[in-house]
């Protein structure tokens, strides 16, 4: 099994020219084409916590959205999504509460690809570095509690600036944890803010962050990306 996965926080689609433009945000993704796609920000903040990307217009892409919703009009959970190419099977999903300073959770999946399955998360972590460890653990521990032996993958914005300290040190030694390069702010990144991680299971191929001049101006972050496989399968 060989996949792309991306991570990418669209900042409720307002781009650095301050207009707010899904369709923008569409045409990165396309650019990025990955299998599997943790969105960060994609829902607003307040009231119906209803979807900046539309449903309708979702459709029209490669991709479905994976069920973590509890807002009819939202397509993920305290504004994390995730998304998958529509041949794939999304075998569970379920919306996770993190220890929190402000509203933080993740979405999460198990996906089913031809001949084998993995779990994947997609997080936006908080900008406090205890919480952060918090909600690293408390993800670790949901995973460990669900399917121990299942190859696994977490994706989001760790808001998270060194590579191996702080809220990182939750990962073991047997877990890549990758920070592909600088994201933020997208016109002139500086900071890793982020992350990929992989359990042992999954070879590492190539990975990168996407700076294409459309990805400058669509969000205040860049999207990254890996392709990776399971060597076994």
């Amino acid at each position: 099994m060989q996949i792309t996965v991306a991570s990418y926080n669209i900042h409720k689609a307002v781009g650095t020219d301050r207009k707010r433009d899904p369709a923008r945000i569409l045409n990165v993704l396309r650019e990025i084409d990955a299998d599997v796609i943790a969105l960060q920000e994609a829902d607003m903040r307040f009231g119906q916590r209803a979807s900046v990307l539309q449903r309708a217009a979702l459709d029209d892409t490669p991709w479905k959205v994976v069920p973590v919703a509890k807002r009819p009009r939202s397509i993920g959970w305290h504004g994390n999504a995730l998304l998958v190419r529509r041949e794939m099977n999304v075998l569970d999903s379920e919306a996770l509460d993190l220890p929190m300073l402000e509203p933080r959770g993740a979405a999460c999946a198990d996906i089913g690809n031809g001949s084998g399955a993995f779990r994947v998360v997609g997080a936006h972590l908080d900008l406090s570095g205890v919480r952060r460890s918090d909600q690293i653990r408390a993800i670790l521990d949901h995973l460990h509690r669900a399917h121990p032996d299942m190859p696994e993958i977490m994706l989001g914005d760790f808001n998270q600036w060194s590579a191996r300290s702080g809220a990182m040190r939750q990962f073991d030694e047997n877990w890549l944890a990758l920070s592909p390069g600088p994201s933020f702010p997208s016109g002139r990144p500086i900071a890793r803010l982020d992350r990929l991680v992989f359990s042992p299971h999954w070879k590492l191929l190539n990975h990168g962050v996407h700076h294409s001049a459309l990805a400058s101006r669509a969000s205040d972050h860049l999207p990254v990306w890996a392709t990776v496989r399971l060597p076994n399968l």
